[in-house]
C-alpha cells in the first residue's frame, strides 16, 4: 500500500512539474483514520472505528514551493475541518455560505506568523464515531468513557489522570456534550438520496456500497466499503439505489461486474425509462489480496471487475428508485455487481 501511494503521489507531482504549475499548486496529503485491523500503529491506542488517538490521528503534509518552507513541523493540533478555510485563505478565495465553518485557517501556522504577540488560540478538537465521542486539547484527550489522558507524557493512553486534573476533564466533557447536543442532533436521520448529475460533474458513481439488495442477493461482507453483491440466483432478485437525478438528459452507463457465465440478460430502469443489456462475455475471476495479508482482513476482498459499456438511457429529473434486474440467468448466478457509473452526454 505504501509503495502504491508513493508511486501515485509521485505521478501527481511529476505532472505538476511538467505543466509548470508547481509553484501555483498546493498539494496536501493525509489519510482518514487509523489502521482497519491489527497492525503496527506507532504505539497509539485504537484503530479505525475508535475515537482514541490511534483511530483518528493522521499525518498531514502540505507542499507549496516558494511559499512554504520545506521541513517545517507544526506541533499544534489541527483538524481535517481546517482544510477548507485554510485553502480558501491561502488562495485568497472568500468563504461564502449561510452556515459558519467548524474549522479555522491554518495559514498563521503554515506561514510561521504565530508568536508571543500573535499566539495560536487553545483549541478543543472533537472526534466522534457513531455514539462514541472524545475531546482533544493540545495536551489532553478525554475518551468516550470519560477517562483522561496526558497525550504528551502518555501518548499510548495507559494511565487515566482524571482524578489529578478534574477541571480539565470537566472542560473537555462540556465540549463533548455540546457537540452531541448541537452537531449530532438528527445526524442519523439523514435520508437524502444519492445525486446523479451534480452540476459540478459529468460523472456519477453508484457502487454496491450504497445500494440495497432484494431477495437472495448477498453482500460480500457486512462492512460495505469495497464490497460487492453476489448470490444473484433468481430473476425475482434485484438491486436498487435511492437517487435524485439533478438534470434530465441522456446518460451513458458503464457496469463493473464478474460473471461465471455469458448470456445473462438485465435491465436498468428509472421512472419508466429502461435500458436492457446482455453480458456477452463471462468474467470469472478470484478475489484478490488474501495472499498478501498477515492477518485476515475484516472488510471485503476485491476482484478485478470487468468494465462494460451497457448503453445509454434517458433519465428524467427527480427522485426515485434506480433498479437493476436480471431478466434471464443462464447459469447458477446472474453476475457479481460492483459498480455502475453514469456519464451525462
Amino acid at each position: 500500500m505504501c509503495e502504491n501511494i508513493d508511486w501515485n503521489v509521485g505521478r501527481v507531482l511529476s505532472c505538476l512539474e511538467r505543466q509548470g504549475v508547481t509553484g501555483e499548486t498546493i498539494v496536501i496529503w493525509f489519510h482518514d483514520n487509523g489502521p482497519n485491523g491489527v497492525r503496527w500503529n506507532g504505539g497509539m491506542r485504537g484503530r479505525k472505528g475508535s475515537t482514541d488517538e490511534g483511530g483518528v490521528r493522521s499525518p498531514l503534509y502540505v507542499r507549496w514551493p516558494g511559499h512554504l518552507r520545506a521541513g517545517e513541523v507544526v506541533p499544534e493540533i489541527v483538524s481535517v475541518r481546517d482544510l477548507m478555510p485554510t485553502l480558501c485563505d491561502l488562495a485568497g478565495v472568500p468563504v461564502t455560505g449561510p452556515k459558519p465553518l467548524d474549522g479555522v485557517s491554518l495559514k498563521p501556522l503554515l506561514m510561521k506568523s504565530v508568536s508571543s504577540d500573535n499566539p495560536w488560540p487553545d483549541r478543543v478538537l472533537i472526534n466522534h464515531w457513531k455514539e462514541r465521542i472524545s475531546a482533544r486539547s493540545q495536551r489532553f484527550r478525554l475518551d468516550d468513557k470519560g477517562r483522561l489522558y496526558d497525550m504528551v507524557l502518555d501518548p499510548a493512553q495507559k494511565t487515566d489522570v482524571v482524578s489529578r486534573y478534574p477541571e480539565i476533564a470537566a472542560k473537555l466533557g462540556e465540549a463533548a456534550a455540546s457537540h452531541r447536543k448541537s452537531f449530532m442532533k438528527g445526524y442519523y436521520d439523514d435520508k437524502r438520496p444519492f445525486v446523479i448529475a451534480h452540476p459540478g460533474s459529468r460523472y456519477s458513481q453508484l457502487p454496491a456500497r450504497d445500494a440495497r439488495s432484494h431477495g437472495s442477493i448477498k453482500r460480500s461482507n457486512r462492512f460495505p466499503n469495497c464490497s460487492y453483491f453476489k448470490n444473484w440466483t433468481s430473476t425475482e432478485d434485484w438491486i436498487s439505489f435511492d437517487v435524485e437525478v439533478a438534470a434530465s438528459g441522456t446518460y451513458e452507463l458503464v457496469l463493473y461486474y464478474a460473471a461465471r457465465d455469458a448470456g445473462g440478460k438485465f435491465e436498468v430502469s428509472f421512472k419508466g425509462s429502461k435500458l436492457p443489456f446482455e453480458l456477452l462475455e463471462a468474467h470469472d475471476v478470484p478475489e484478490l489480496g488474501a495472499q498478501d495479508d498477515r492477518h485476515p482482513r475484516m472488510e471485503s476482498y476485491v476482484k478485478d471487475f470487468k468494465a462494460l459499456t451497457i448503453g445509454k438511457i434517458v433519465l428524467e429529473k427527480g427522485q426515485g428508485e434506480l433498479a437493476l434486474r436480471a431478466t434471464e440467468i443462464p447459469g447458477v448466478e446472474a453476475m457479481e455487481f460492483r459498480l455502475l457509473t453514469l456519464k451525462r452526454m
